[in-house]
């Protein structure tokens, strides 16, 4: 027998056997308590990790390349990075189930822009290659998953950058 060739028997094959199932089963338990644990969230929190799944298959069908989904420098998060042609677009992403308060867009405050600002500076500094523009947008999604398709209006250029940040180059 050739040196590094094993033979392998017929109560030998058992017990490989039964260990693949022992990985498949662990495997398995691992993205089911990953599941549980996505389900025991509240629900607005569903509803708004919802929310951007449908943002980012809606940029998707737009051609948009997604280079980043919940980005987080410290207590700031950017929901969505992504590159639309030349320019890298940072997009918050508002979900509401009804618009009975006002349209999710009024959400995005003085304070919520400035956060925006300094999480995208930072993510700014972090690139090798600096892009030639970059844009915040948001997303609206009306809906739940509940009720099916949702309504999703897409608001280029919502805001610039804060005054307080600058770009260094």
């Amino acid at each position: 027998m050739p040196h590094g060739v094993v033979r392998v028997n017929a109560a030998d094959s058992g017990v490989a056997a039964r260990a693949r199932l022992g990985y498949e089963e662990r495997m398995w338990s691992w993205f089911t308590a990953l599941w549980r644990r996505r389900a025991a969230l509240p629900e607005h929190l569903r509803t708004g990790l919802w929310g951007e799944e449908q943002a980012e298959r809606f940029l998707k069908q737009l051609g948009w390349h997604i280079l980043g989904r919940r980005v987080r420098f410290g207590r700031d998060e950017l929901d969505l990075v992504a590159r639309a042609g030349e320019v890298l677009v940072f997009v918050e992403v508002k979900t509401r189930v009804n618009e009975d308060f006002g349209r999710p867009v009024s959400a995005v405050d003085s304070g919520k822009r400035h956060s925006l600002s300094r999480a995208a500076v930072h993510y700014l500094k972090k690139l090798r290659e600096r892009p030639d523009y970059f844009r915040f947008d948001v997303v609206e999604v009306i809906g739940s998953a509940e009720e099916g398709t949702p309504r999703i209006r897409h608001i280029e250029n919502a805001f610039p950058l804060n005054k307080r940040y600058r770009i260094w180059w």
